[in-house]
């Protein structure tokens, strides 16, 4: 039977871009106005990679002598860079802390783009679309409580899909992550054991927690997807736009009212995060418990 790849939509994201202003900083590019060669080194989230590098291409076009080397390398890689001052902007899915400003001071956060983390899974014997997950079931999963795809608790949300008796295989990062962050952030609001056992941040404690052999992890969105591709009955986050380029389809999760599974499409991101751009820091203030998970609403 062929494999199929889904991915549900699980939240909306605000991807922070936090260039260094100091004068410590490492030297900002003059704007493009000569024929000199510019280049523009960044680093951080894989999570808007895909569109920083189009960006990259776009503005190369316009200016052949501006060149920007973004390294996908994670976003917890790219606060590090930032503070140590090698780059010249980096960017994150989440914010930097109180502790880490203190060593960055000066930082701005600019809002960079609205993205989604989806829950990709593989799974050889369900349809395309149809599968649907609440945030309680998630949670539960990634403890280690839910080890089965025909758990009682995924099949009474699925009553007309013949779920099959199978581990599921659990993936998650590596490397610090503001996905891992955003995902995290949004279990933490709706599971108190997962918030006390996991707790929400970069990196936090996987295996520590249910210890199950069939946790696996892997670096960046790219390896997660990766992980998923090739295993069969597996699951794991990642961000929307993977899913969308390596062909994945889609489920749905249920909003944060508890009203209806929404689809996890470009429009039902800009739907949970309208209104946000009023609401935010300005770009010098913290931008701690800035979140814009687990929307309510039918779209």
């Amino acid at each position: 039977m062929r494999t199929k790849i889904t991915s549900l939509l699980l939240i909306a994201t605000l991807v922070a871009i936090i260039p260094p202003i100091n004068a410590e900083a490492a030297q900002t590019p003059d704007l493009p106005t000569s024929e000199r060669e510019f280049n523009i080194n960044a680093a951080g989230a894989t999570f808007p990679f895909p569109l920083i590098d189009l960006w990259r291409v776009e503005y190369n076009n316009q200016y052949s002598n501006v060149n920007l080397n973004y390294q996908s390398i994670g976003s917890g890689g790219g606060i590090k860079q930032h503070i140590e001052k090698t780059v010249n902007f980096a960017a994150s899915d989440k914010p930097l802390s109180e502790s880490e400003l203190e060593n960055a001071p000066g930082t701005l956060h600019i809002p960079e783009a609205i993205g989604g983390v989806v829950v990709a899974y593989n799974i050889p014997e369900v349809p395309d679309k149809g599968l649907k997950l609440t945030g309680s079931v998630i949670a539960d999963i990634y403890l280690g409580q839910i080890t089965k795809w025909n758990d009682s608790r995924i099949t009474e949300l699925n009553p007309d899909l013949s779920l099959p008796d199978k581990e599921i295989i659990v993936a998650h990062r590596s490397d610090g992550s503001g996905t891992t962050f955003v995902f995290t952030d949004y279990l933490t609001k709706i599971s108190s054991e997962f918030d006390k056992q996991v707790g929400a941040g970069k990196s936090v404690p996987w295996g520590d927690v249910s210890g199950d052999p069939t946790l696996v992890a892997a670096a960046g969105n790219e390896g997660v997807a990766g992980i998923i591709r090739s295993t069969d009955y597996s699951l794991g986050y990642i961000e929307l736009a993977y899913a969308f380029q390596t062909g994945m389809s889609y489920a749905f999760i249920q909003n944060g009212d508890g009203t209806a599974f929404i689809e996890p499409t470009l429009e039902s991101i800009s739907a949970a995060s309208s209104g946000v751009a009023d609401n935010l820091p300005n770009a010098s203030d913290s931008w701690n418990g800035v979140s814009l998970v687990n929307a309510p609403g039918s779209e």
